[in-house]
């Protein structure tokens, strides 16, 4: 199929900076001056200045529960950088966390703006205290029996089931059933993301986990043990996306978008999927490939999302990089998806040991790793062509980048 390039308007836009604050278990800073901390490094990283950002794109908004999922708003960013925008955005219902960095790639491609300064900040780790995840979790008995459900959170919680552990979990045991799947082979997403975090300083955790230390940790909701689950930390994460033309002489080269997938052609449901060994990320997935000339087999690298294990296994197979049901196979023995290997993943050590930044940290990580500027953890070939996947659920967006 021959594709009318002016018609795949996301190619009009590149990414061009990006940065990142410190990140810590709990740092206890102030969520905005964390925010602030990464708009500011991505904008110097692009060799651009504040007064040069004329759109600001954020997920999921300012949200008050749970606590510690958003450090800042549009409005905060807007208000303390004094930012003068043509166009700015912020919502929670979206394609993924990465939904927002394609809704800026649709501003500058309409030109509505020329640089548009994307952010997502968490300070999960410190709101929770002492008292561990449980703490943030709606309806966990922490808010002294005031929490209300609604949504779909009215049918589950009756049921002891607030965490996406238990719903994701439900998908993976599935997948486990339907295709042979083992714990032994989903082990070598966490283990290769310790691997990599050991390279990465500002990794949550550094130190060497063996299939042992894996196979021994307590189980959460079967199959997830703790290993599978990631960590929530405090940090932000900004990323510039730029018009094309305006791209060319900064200070990085731009990293044109080459095609975006934000399909949804499901239910729009964590547990009420029609087949529950696959995500809403096959239509997203499916979808990026009908944007662009590439195929699965050009993709050198991967930083796909992993909140969970196994979420990093169905993007793997919603992208076409194996087949429906073989994602076990293709990943035994970590070999693969090694920094080394033929399909290097998650090179940062993701968020089961680098932190819970979600969908933005990996796609940092992406552009870091095709500028050839990861320090230790880099990856040893040049990375041409590389796949950025975020969400699970029904919440799910990948982007293919292109260095030219």
């Amino acid at each position: 199929m021959t594709l009318d390039a002016n018609s795949i308007i996301e190619r009009r836009a590149a990414i061009t900076g990006v940065g990142q604050s410190d990140v810590g278990r709990r740092l206890g800073r102030d969520p905005l001056e964390l925010t602030l901390d990464a708009c500011l490094a991505a904008i110097d990283h692009a060799g651009l200045t504040v007064a040069d950002i004329d759109g600001l794109s954020t997920y999921p908004g300012p949200m008050a529960t749970p606590a510690g999922f958003s450090g800042a708003g549009a409005y905060d960013v807007i208000d303390a950088m004094r930012l003068r925008v043509g166009w700015y955005h912020s919502g929670l219902e979206t394609s993924g966390q990465l939904g927002s960095v394609v809704d800026a790639c649709l501003a500058v491609a309409s030109g509505l703006a020329n640089h548009v300064l994307c952010f997502r900040s968490v300070y999960e780790g410190t709101a929770q205290g002492q008292a561990g995840r449980s703490s943030v979790m709606p309806g966990s008995g922490g808010d002294g029996g005031g929490f209300k459900a609604s949504g779909f959170m009215q049918w589950n919680l009756p049921f002891s089931a607030p965490s996406a552990a238990i719903w994701i979990a439900m998908f993976a045991q599935r997948h486990f059933h339907e295709y042979g799947t083992t714990r032994e082979q989903m082990a070598q997403i966490a283990l290769n993301a310790r691997k990599n975090a050991a390279l990465n300083p500002k990794g949550i955790y550094r130190d060497p986990m063996t299939m042992d230390d894996y196979l021994a940790a307590r189980m959460i909701a079967t199959p997830f043990g703790l290993f599978d689950c990631d960590a929530p930390c405090d940090g932000a994460t900004a990323v510039i996306v730029s018009r094309i033309e305006r791209a060319q002489d900064l200070r990085n080269p731009p990293l044109r978008v080459e095609a975006v997938g934000t399909a949804l052609h499901g239910r729009p449901s964590w547990d009420q999927f029609e087949d529950l060994s696959a995500m809403p990320n096959r239509d997203a997935g499916k979808q990026l490939w009908t944007r662009t000339e590439f195929k699965p087999a050009d993709v050198q690298m991967l930083q796909a999302y992993d909140g969970f294990t196994w979420l990093t296994m169905s993007w793997i197979e919603a992208l076409g990089l194996c087949g429906v049901g073989e994602s076990g196979p293709f990943i035994e023995g970590g070999d693969r998806i090694a920094r080394d290997g033929e399909l290097p993943l998650n090179t940062h050590g993701g968020q089961l040991s680098a932190g819970r930044l979600h969908g933005y940290g990996f796609l940092h990580e992406a552009a870091m790793q095709m500028w050839r500027q990861a320090g230790e953890r880099q990856i040893p070939k040049e990375v041409q062509v590389g796949a950025v996947a975020a969400g699970g659920g029904n919440t799910c967006g990948c982007l293919l980048l292109v260095r030219d």
